[in-house]
């Protein structure tokens, strides 16, 4: 009986014999540094990092001491204004409307919406500006994405003007810090620019936790947006406050966490990457 030779291979056969033998080369034989480099974050990344926990601890006493706390001013300005923005957006979209809106970094500001629904409009100020300010310490991961925040803030900034009291202080501090802004861009390739919108990022992301510890803890104030949920779904300001701040605090790391995974280039790649986009050299 004549031997029968062995059947043809097909393309599955083909494929896992290619992928036992590409195998071993292409991937780590210790599976761990597959996650300690996703969890890996650069010298650049450190640094931003390093930045981050000094801008909270200098505004956190910036934000408390007497005539020091005026070098805030145009940015408790716009922080305030992303708090007042939140409530105004999200009452449009529950189907109220938007009366007014009137910012003052020594009062704070005040929304006058109709109708919309309160339940979801008196945490969004608190929220709102939490989440814009993780988008902001996310952007100042890097150098192109601070480029296109700062335009955002730049914006923010002269509605600032217009909703805001109009005194000389107010205006002469905002058009001084749309200043900086325009400045930034011309120093090292812009990548001064990122450690304001890092700043401000910061600020924005942790103006809930200062806030409502200065209305509710500090000052006992009963009108505060705490308060008034309180009032009308129960539980106490305080406790509402405090949960505010988590959700707040959970938002600040996750932008962190999203800018440490999206933005791994060293602080050299990020300076040439910035000449491909808006390029600015003074």
């Amino acid at each position: 009986m004549a031997p029968t030779s062995p059947p043809p291979p097909t393309w599955a056969t083909l494929g896992r014999a290619t992928a036992l033998t590409l195998t071993p080369h292409l991937l780590p034989r210790d599976h761990s540094v597959i996650s300690k480099r996703a969890l890996a974050v650069t010298d650049a990344q450190k640094v931003t990092l390093g930045v981050i926990a000094a801008y909270v601890v200098g505004i956190a006493i910036l934000w408390n001491v007497p005539y020091i706390r005026w070098i805030l001013w145009p940015f408790k300005m716009l922080v305030i204004a992303f708090h007042e923005f939140g409530h105004a957006i999200t009452c449009v979209l529950t189907g109220g409307k938007v009366k007014s809106i009137s910012l003052d970094p020594r009062e704070g500001g005040v929304t006058h919406m109709q109708g919309g629904r309160s339940g979801l409009t008196l945490p969004a100020g608190y929220l709102g500006s939490s989440l814009i300010g993780a988008l902001l310490t996310f952007a100042g991961f890097n150098i192109n994405a601070s480029k296109v925040a700062s335009i955002v803030i730049g914006v923010a900034f002269l509605m600032t003007v217009w909703w805001g009291r109009r005194d000389w202080l107010t205006v002469g501090t905002v058009v001084a810090a749309v200043g900086l802004l325009v400045g930034c861009w011309f120093i090292r390739g812009a990548e001064a620019l990122r450690f304001v919108v890092l700043f401000i990022g910061v600020m924005s992301s942790l103006y809930s936790v200062w806030d409502i510890c200065d209305d509710l803890i500090l000052r006992k104030v009963n009108s505060s947006d705490a308060s008034v949920f309180a009032k009308r779904y129960g539980g106490s300001s305080q406790c509402w406050g405090v949960i505010w701040s988590v959700i707040s605090l959970c938002f600040m790391a996750a932008g962190i966490v999203a800018g440490i995974a999206a933005f791994p280039q060293s602080a050299e790649q990020q300076r040439e990457d910035a000449q491909k986009f808006i390029p600015t050299r003074f």
